[in-house]
């Protein structure tokens, strides 16, 4: 009993401690990605001003960097379901140091992707004709459907596993009225019984088996945009698959990348211990195996056959003008992270990070490599032969920034207000811990009930 009580006081302690006066650093780079927020802002007011003759996209390049970013980050939110959602079905307790911090990073990625498509249509009041008079035959709709329904899911996953903590910030001293208030009214009167755990164990179990579906229908469905258009490249059976593995290569490193970071920054060694980063080094290890099998499935039928338009595309990738792009997916996001994932120094913090950012870098290039060659594959009789270049402007890289500091700073601020590893998971695994009962109305005899 007094090694749970030590173990508490410490988890407790340290996710206190987080929410202190911020340093000259954390205020440096607060200010820093605020600014670039802003100017990404003032990029997009531009692109309003003028229209999307302000990108360089055209009649051919509809798609640009926007779409790219998109599936990226729908790509890294994948991290929240497989972290927390199947290692909880599968009873693996080595995962509540880090479910929290992967359904936040699900939550986050999310609210930066959905904005990346109103930003590619140029007007965003059209938006809501896709609502109005959006076809159930178009896939542009299914996939408004399941963002949404993602979105909402991912959000409850996050917020009903924190209530318990919530209870116990509420109750702790210490902390200023304004997050008191902020913590009374999230805590929705928990009080810590046996009953309150076991419905709410009921819940979060519930939502993980839901979670999991609606996951893979969003990576299935945005690969859907793209198998489902016949271009070369795109119209591929093994297309959805590939978007989910290749989410959960990504969502995984992005995982390590956020760990590794908040473990350093936050003082949060002793609670995520080494061996948490070399489990998920694994499972990373095991994604970009596969990953690197479908990619070899895309590529080798058209380079065997050279039948079609998939042809030119592929000398393209190979040698072409996008080559350079091509072999860097290839190497940073795929030989070099695996090949440092099998020695000794991916047994490493430092290596396990590098090979994280590695594939981080290497799948941005992935999806770019999957939108920007084929629309330069002309479709037109007239275009045949012809030269297409997309090359992004300045608003475009601006808002690019935009959406990776935004996803930074909501990470930031979000560890300064809530407890970003789960104190009442790490603490007790198998008994629930009653927490104090606030002076609520109500409160007392809801307990005592």
């Amino acid at each position: 009993m007094s090694d749970a009580k030590s173990q508490s006081h410490t988890v407790e302690a340290d996710m206190l401690a987080t929410f202190g006066p911020p340093g000259f650093a954390h205020k440096f780079l607060v200010i820093g990605l605020g600014l670039v927020v802003a100017w990404a802002v003032v990029a997009y007011v531009h692109q309003l001003r003028i229209g999307l003759s302000a990108t360089a996209m055209s009649d051919y390049f509809s798609w640009g960097v926007y779409i790219v970013n998109f599936v990226f980050f729908i790509g890294i939110s994948m991290a929240g379901s497989l972290i927390s959602a199947m290692l909880r079905l599968s009873n693996a307790h080595w995962r509540h140091p880090i479910s929290r911090l992967a359904e936040a990073i699900t939550v986050f990625s999310l609210l930066v992707a959905g904005p990346m498509i109103i930003i590619d249509m140029g007007r965003p009041d059209r938006f809501l004709h896709i609502i109005r008079y959006g076809r159930l035959q178009s896939p542009i709709l299914w996939d408004v459907l399941s963002l949404t329904s993602y979105l909402a899911g991912s959000f409850l996953y996050l917020y009903v596993p924190m209530i318990p903590d919530l209870a116990i910030l509420r109750d702790a001293p210490g902390l200023s009225p304004w997050r008191k208030k902020l913590y009374r009214a999230l805590a929705m009167r928990w009080t810590g019984t046996a009953d309150q755990h076991r419905q709410l164990d009921r819940a979060v179990s519930v939502m993980a088996i839901v979670i999991l579906p609606v996951a893979v229908s969003i990576h299935t469905v945005t690969a859907w945009l793209f198998g489902m258009t016949l271009r070369p490249g795109w119209h591929s059976t093994i297309i959805g698959p590939d978007f989910v593995i290749g989410a959960l290569y990504s969502g995984v490193a992005a995982v390590i990348t956020a760990i590794v970071l908040f473990r350093y920054f936050l003082r949060l060694q002793a609670l995520i211990p080494v061996d948490h980063l070399r489990k998920l080094a694994k499972l990373m290890l095991v994604f970009g195996l596969a990953y690197s099998y479908f990619v070899i499935n895309e590529h080798v039928g058209a380079a065997y056959t050279g039948e079609g338009a998939e042809r030119p595309l592929l000398e393209k990738m190979i040698s072409g003008h996008y080559a350079i792009q091509f072999w860097a997916m290839i190497f940073i996001g795929l030989v070099l992270p695996l090949l440092m994932l099998v020695t000794p120094m991916g047994r490493t913090i430092a290596g396990i990070a590098v090979a994280a950012v590695f594939v981080n870098v290497g799948m941005w290039l992935k999806r770019y490599i999957i939108v920007i060659p084929t629309l330069a594959s002309p479709f037109m009789p007239a275009r045949e032969g012809a030269h297409l270049v997309y090359v992004p402007t300045w608003v475009e890289w601006s808002i690019t920034a935009g959406g990776f500091a935004a996803f930074l700073l909501m990470f930031i601020l979000f560890s300064k207000v809530f407890p970003i590893i789960s104190i009442w998971e790490v603490d007790q695994t198998k008994w629930p811990r009653p927490v104090a009962v606030s002076a609520i109305p109500g409160a007392a005899a809801e307990g005592a009930a």
